[in-house]
């Protein structure tokens, strides 16, 4: 019998595993088709959780105590095999059927229901159907929950191996298959024990049983306590996840770290919960008393984050060796963490303990103990997300979070008096006494919890994981003053004044500034596209930051239609407000209508076409961002441009190696093949680089660029260029830096990046703390020669630009 248990805890150890990866997998997946928006997470995240939760609550239901269990876990598993491979080769169907005509939000819920519940109902089913073998063994509620212990310690295992080595290394169809296979593993494992047990060892429930009559008195109170266990759990790690991915870097690697961390404390903690049971006399009051110190373990992240973390004497670039900061990046994260998770595991077994009556089908108790948990996380997940940080803020998130806490005690404690009404100890004075107090004790323990929490710092959003560093290296005289800051649905804002110059910061990285380098940049962005078209009309505008680039876009004549993505909806009215005599004020110009939605879905969907299409990400280092970097979106783009039209892509220098350049080069140039790159240089080395792709491959006259500009229409281009110290069409032509055609020997042998492996945000994160802007440059301008095919003109401009541009280094 030990040795079936130990196989019993590896079945479930397998079945976590799986679901993990899968959860990773398809979460991304699902993401390039209906959004990578709040909502659309959202979405996302209630069908997964949502299908687990109806899973482990109907289908003991309907599957008879008679039938050997590990029978049924067996196909359970074959069963989700079958549907995660399924949905790896339908998504292509699915996605086109989404675009003919299903892209409202309707269609969005449609697609995550179709896809994500099928698999999640069986795995749901999974842990209840194998808690049944429990009623051969005595004390089951124990074992029970170290069958739950072993699901999540299989669930941090998935996410280990998913985050850090399958979609690293390969691909999300490899990691489907390696699920899979784990999935087939399972089911064989669980036949072969099938056999090998005896038809004897498995006894059927007695028919009240099977009618659900057996229930612990005031059971339905543990249910509540156990779902707000569930809420401020999923709540927490959504608040958490928000603000440590500031101060670690919002990398893969850091959100693989960051579940991994709290799946290890659940895990631990249900373990402990496990062993404790058969020690505990009044689980209910054990499982308030949990409610109660997880109020103060989350006051205490609050506090850590916001008054320790930020201050912690830790300099990201001092190695570059990605592993020493993965060891940083755990201790902090279980020194912030940990203690929480490790009570809200226990409270999982606790619960168990709590609810059981005597003769209870197992597999009925752990499912609706299993459901209401999950039904509980999923509230969390989306209140916190779409509803709470952005309308009270992390703070006011935190707050909430220790209340639910005390009020799950309290609901416990209350189930507790439930059970015990019939007994006459409860109305004895002691015992009240008792309950006063503990009441009275919590109450003001709440208060006091609550009166510790902080906001986040603003240099926090500002600064991100170099905050330390940059604070201890900051003259206290030279400070800058926030001059506006928000918490998003989506992203953390900031903007910042520091001797007349405005910074624009979202979620720990400086994205856009007044400064002459940072507005060269945006408004080349607009303006190189602008230019080399002939006559654009109609233009879109992907990432709205500071508005600079789709400002740029204002001053001429002939566009009548700015069409601007945005993902954050706290950011254009606040850039238009603090920007607005760099971005033209670009919001309020009669020609642009701004769009709230992920860029990719929003193109995805649109039968709209444009001559010119600019996108301005943020970093590719930033989970999720790769997906404005594949191939299929720039496809994507390259289809929504009109005959002539031309698309701008930003690609930084900064906080990247060689290889994350080479692989957003190589991937540009597998759809662009006559692409260019154009240079923001500072002091003659790169800085950011701009890549163009055209459609029209006729050559780029400079004097026509000049004449065009010299026309009285053109006065305010001319304007706009001025002020970031461009004077003519020569000095716009000299930011020249290459073309696919010459860099073809460097980029030989680079990944490419695309929406099955999404190899970006893996190797970009990889190299985030690289310092080889100055020499990844120096590489693409050895390449460069004069492009006398593509540029062409006459006189004295010209035989500038080839001079210039024939030099291997950049001089100005």
């Amino acid at each position: 019998m030990p040795i079936i248990r130990w196989l019993l805890l590896l079945l479930l150890a397998g079945s976590g595993c799986a679901a993990l990866i899968y959860e990773i997998v398809w979460l991304q997946l699902l993401q390039l088709v209906i959004g990578s928006s709040a909502v659309s997470l959202g979405l996302l995240l209630a069908a997964y959780m949502g299908g687990l939760c109806l899973g482990s609550a109907a289908l003991p239901r309907m599957i008879p105590p008679s039938r050997n269990p590990l029978r049924v876990y067996a196909c359970l598993e074959l069963g989700i095999a079958f549907f995660g491979i399924a949905t790896l080769f339908g998504l292509p169907v699915i996605s086109r059927i989404y675009v003919a005509g299903m892209t409202g939000m309707l269609g969005r819920g449609i697609v995550a229901g179709v896809c994500l519940l099928p698999p999640t109902l069986l795995m749901g089913a999974s842990f209840p159907v194998v808690a049944r073998w429990a009623q051969t063994t005595s004390k089951a509620v124990p074992w029970i929950g170290f069958l739950y212990s072993a699901n999540v310690a299989g669930a941090v295992v998935g996410c280990v191996i998913s985050g850090f080595y399958l979609l690293r290394v390969y691909d999300m169809a490899t990691a489907t298959y390696a699920a899979a296979a784990i999935n087939a593993a399972m089911a064989v494992l669980a036949l072969g024990l099938a056999t090998a047990t005896h038809p004897p060892e498995l006894r059927v429930e007695r028919p009240e049983t099977m009618e659900g009559s057996r229930r612990a008195p005031g059971a339905i109170l543990v249910y509540v306590t156990i779902a707000l266990s569930g809420l401020t759990a999923l709540g927490a790690e959504v608040v958490w996840t928000r603000l440590l991915s500031l101060l670690l870097g919002a990398t893969v690697y850091t959100f693989s770290i960051i579940l991994a961390v709290f799946l290890v404390g659940l895990w631990a903690g249900s373990a402990a919960g496990s062993w404790l049971v058969r020690r505990i006399g009044r689980p209910r009051l054990s499982l308030a008393g949990i409610q109660m110190l997880l109020a103060a373990a989350i006051a205490g992240p609050a506090y850590t984050i916001t008054r320790w973390l930020p201050f912690w004497p830790v300099d990201p670039w001092l190695s570059m060796n990605p592993w020493f900061n993965f060891d940083l990046d755990v201790t902090r994260s279980v020194r912030t963490i940990f203690p929480a998770t490790l009570l809200w595991g226990a409270s999982f077994p606790i619960a168990l303990a709590s609810a059981a009556a005597e003769g209870e089908d197992p597999a009925r108790l752990s499912g609706e103990i299993y459901a209401a948990n999950t039904a509980g996380s999923i509230i969390g997940a989306l209140a916190f997300s779409l509803a709470l940080i952005p309308s009270i803020g992390t703070r006011g998130s935190h707050q909430v979070l220790i209340a639910l806490s005390i009020t799950a005690a309290v609901v416990a404690i209350a189930s507790f008096v439930w059970a015990a009404g019939g007994r006459t100890a409860i109305t004895e004075p002691r015992m009240a006494i008792r309950l006063a107090a503990t009441l009275g004790g919590t109450l003001i323990l709440a208060s006091a919890l609550v009166s510790t929490v902080s906001g986040i710092p603003w240099q926090v959003i500002a600064y991100g994981r170099r905050v330390a560093p940059i604070l201890r290296g900051i003259d206290p005289s030279s400070e800058a003053t926030p001059v506006f800051m928000s918490e998003g649905i989506n992203s953390s804002v900031v903007i910042t004044d520091r001797a007349g110059q405005r910074f624009f910061y979202v979620s720990g990285k400086s994205e856009a500034s007044s400064a002459l380098l940072d507005m060269r940049l945006q408004r080349i962005m607009g303006h190189l596209p602008a230019l080399f078209h002939r006559q654009p009309k109609s233009v879109l505008v992907v990432g709205f930051g500071a508005g600079v680039t789709a400002g740029s876009f204002v001053p001429y004549p002939d566009v009548e239609s700015i069409v601007v993505c945005e993902l954050e909806a706290a950011i254009p009215p606040a850039s238009n407000k603090f920007f607005g005599p760099q971005n033209y004020n670009v919001l309020d110009d009669g020609r642009t209508r701004m769009i709230y939605d992920d860029a990719r879905h929003f193109i995805l969907t649109s039968p709209e076409k444009f001559d010119v299409i600019t996108t301005d990400p943020i970093h590719p280092w930033v989970k999720g961002t790769s997906a404005l970097y594949s191939k299929e979106y720039f496809e994507l783009v390259r289809s929504h441009l009109n005959p002539g039209g031309i698309a701008a892509q930003w690609l930084p220098l900064y906080e990247s190696d060689e290889e994350t350049v080479k692989t957003q080069l190589a991937t540009f140039f597998d759809v662009f093949p006559n692409g260019t790159v154009w240079s923001n240089y500072l002091n003659g080395d790169g800085y950011d680089l701009v890549l163009i792709g055209r459609l029209d491959e006729s050559p780029i006259n400079i004097d026509e660029m000049q004449r065009r500009l010299d026309q009285p229409k053109y006065s305010r281009v001319i304007a706009s260029l001025a002020d970031v110290e461009v004077h003519s069409a020569a000095d716009l032509l000299r930011t020249y830096a290459g073309r696919a055609v010459e860099l073809a020997p460097m980029l030989s042998g680079a990944p490419i990046n695309n929406d099955l492996n999404m190899r970006l945000q893996y190797i970009a994160g990889w190299g985030v703390n690289s310092v080889m802007a100055e020499p990844i440059y120096r590489d693409i301008l050895s390449y460069r020669r004069f492009p006398g095919d593509l540029i062409t003109g006459t006189g004295e401009a010209i035989e500038i630009l080839e001079d210039v541009l024939g030099r291997k280094h950049r001089t100005f």
